[in-house]
């Protein structure tokens, strides 16, 4: 067993089965526009699972999106990212992560997964960080996760873009993806 799982807040990260508790979780992205700003959206329809193994660097993750779920507070963008230009929501309905491994870094940790977007799976290394263990009022163990990456979406086939006159293009290819996550033990 890892010297980490004997941490306190880590010990309180019993083995089990948690379930994403999406009414308190975020799945967040922001990616430049114009150049100049950044545009943030999420995603409203996910669920996941988090496995929690006796040693917590054992653990697995896994999650999906529901592209059609997308939201950046612009109806006409949001059809656009729903669109074959974006995530072709209609031919790919989810976007799927399962890890592949978990080690610490500092007093944090990252979690490697891969990522399916389109049909396109890689390996993206998240800064994960373990926010503790708490009970609500009504008795539920509670957990929370923080994870972020930035990856370049045209490395999942998001490729559709806007030249600018000025120079530059309409969107940005690096996409920040947070992750802000509430888990509940089953």
């Amino acid at each position: 067993m890892s010297d980490l799982s004997l941490s306190p807040a880590l010990a309180a990260l019993t083995p089990g089965t948690w379930s994403v508790d999406a009414g308190h979780s975020n799945v967040t992205f922001s990616v430049r526009h114009l150049m100049v700003a950044k545009v943030r959206g999420r995603f409203t329809d996910f669920d996941g699972t988090i496995t929690v193994a006796a040693d917590p660097l054992q653990s697995q993750v896994q999650a999906a999106v529901r592209t059609a779920s997308v939201a950046t507070d612009d109806d006409g963008r949001d059809a656009h990212l729903r669109s074959a230009d974006f995530f072709d929501s209609e031919q790919f309905p989810e976007m799927r992560l399962v890890s592949t491994g978990i080690v610490a870094k500092g007093d944090d940790y990252v979690l490697t997964a891969d990522l399916t977007i389109k049909g396109v799976t890689r390996s993206v290394d998240f800064a994960l960080e373990f926010d503790g263990v708490a009970t609500d009022p009504w008795g539920n163990t509670k957990a929370g996760f923080t994870a972020e990456a930035q990856i370049n979406r045209k490395d999942w086939g998001l490729e559709w873009n806007v030249a600018l006159e000025a120079g530059g293009v309409l969107v940005g290819e690096k996409v920040t993806i947070t992750l802000e996550i509430e888990a509940l033990k089953g």
